[in-house]
């Protein structure tokens, strides 16, 4: 069997106050969770854990994000979570703060055989 992406979705998260890079990451992850639905695992009867959560963040600063806190957020499969540069932050000069403002990507990789789906006519 060869690993297929059966879903990508996207997310954004921020935090506006508190420059928490692990924070923004953790909501951008929650917003992406809350775009999909894969309800093939329980109507076909597929253990969650089969399939490989991958998951790509986005911040200015990746060293500053906990991948540890990130990946607890992931409720189904073997989570791997990658940060990169990426994301915005956004200076508030007149206050003096910096709002943090994360993305993320999260793919959902599943090992099936192709030949055995097709579309219904």
């Amino acid at each position: 069997m060869i690993e297929q992406r059966i879903i990508l979705e996207m997310g954004t998260g921020n935090d506006l106050y508190g420059e928490d890079y692990t924070k923004a990451a953790c909501r951008a992850v929650q917003d992406a969770l809350h775009h999909s639905s894969i309800v093939l695992f329980q109507s076909l009867g597929i253990d969650h854990q089969q399939m490989r959560v991958e998951v790509t963040i986005g911040v200015q600063q990746p060293d500053a994000v906990d991948v540890d806190v990130v990946t607890r957020e992931l409720p189904r499969g073997r989570a791997e979570v990658t940060v990169v540069q990426g994301g915005l932050n956004v200076h508030d000069e007149a206050n003096g703060r910096t709002h943090v403002v994360a993305t993320a990507a999260i793919a959902a990789m599943l090992d099936i055989e192709h030949d055995d789906w097709q579309l219904c006519e």
